[in-house]
């Protein structure tokens, strides 16, 4: 069967509503996350001995981080504004227009640190390609992404986030594997929590280094809603989710086009791996995954149906 007509987008048409409805949904977060006199939250430490090793030191910053930021799960899509350290790796499997299915192992993920206190620097390792219709197989870009968070409250103070994102991913593809050039993405990202409820929303640009004429530019727009089954119990592990991605081109080859898309999904974690360690590290060890399909609303997209699995060390 040729997968290319095993499943038929339906059309969604855009208009200026729905341009407007998506301006007044991030005018919205923006509002219900209204900044303080210090935009980073200050929790009180606890009592406790103070670390006398550059390590001791390092992982006693990164507990004291999270500590002040919701404690959501991670998207399977969307770039979560929270700041992680976690080593990560995504497979995707899809079907091309052509009917033809391709593997991407890795999906350009990697490992994610933070150094100080409101940062966090992801090194991506290149996604490989393994293509079904005789083109070649091979290793994507290499990619890189910084996080500065601007805002945070946690669950205990507000339960909201606001934090920006600088990408770029550098040409190292070999045989149409690749981008030709090398791009730079800002993006603004927020987050709120209702209860057991999380939203977040991301929009950012993609700033060719060089050929922005052939290349063009789009602006991506994710928003994700999860849904925490429990507070206690297994029930707290678990985080149904569903996503939407939009990309909206302005130049190149696509200009003008729009893609949407739709991604239901499920993610478990973070499962504690050393429920009885004392030290900070031990603590946060545990294992995450999640799986979902993202599913094509438009008549134009480079793929239709796309399988979308996850698997996280967060540390």
């Amino acid at each position: 069967m040729n997968m290319k007509h095993r499943f038929r987008p339906f059309t969604v048409r855009l208009s200026t509503r729905f341009v407007f409805a998506q301006f007044l949904m991030l005018s919205a977060i923006t509002i219900l996350c209204p900044f303080g006199a210090s935009a980073q939250q200050t929790v009180p430490a606890a009592t406790t001995t103070q670390p006398n090793s550059w390590w001791q030191r390092y992982e006693a910053r990164v507990t004291a981080t999270q500590s002040e930021q919701p404690h959501w799960v991670t998207p399977l899509v969307t770039v979560t504004p929270r700041l992680e350290q976690e080593v990560r790796t995504d497979f995707l499997h899809y079907y091309n227009t052509k009917g033809h299915d391709i593997w991407n192992y890795g999906n350009g993920k990697g490992l994610e640190l933070i150094p100080e206190k409101h940062t966090e620097i992801i090194i991506n390792v290149p996604p490989f390609f393994n293509r079904s219709n005789g083109e070649s197989d091979g290793f994507g870009d290499i990619s890189f992404l910084a996080k500065e968070r601007i805002y945070s409250r946690n669950e205990e103070h507000g339960n909201a986030i606001v934090t920006f994102f600088l990408g770029a991913s550098v040409p190292t593809g070999k045989n149409g594997n690749g981008s030709c050039c090398a791009v730079v993405t800002p993006t603004l990202a927020l987050g709120k929590g209702f209860g057991t409820m999380a939203f977040t929303t991301t929009a950012g640009g993609t700033l060719p280094v060089t050929n922005s004429t052939g290349l063009g530019h789009t602006i991506t727009w994710n928003n994700t809603l999860q849904y925490r089954v429990a507070k206690m119990g297994l029930g707290k592990y678990f985080w149904p989710e569903l996503e939407s991605n939009d990309i909206f081109y302005k130049g190149g080859s696509n200009d003008g086009k729009v893609v949407s898309y739709i991604t239901p999904g499920l993610i478990i974690g973070r499962i504690p791996l050393f429920s009885h360690a004392t030290s900070p590290a031990g603590k946060r060890t545990g294992l995450t995954f999640g799986v979902g399909e993202q599913i094509s609303l438009t008549h134009f997209n480079t793929y239709n149906h796309e399988t979308v699995i996850t698997a996280r060390i967060p540390f």
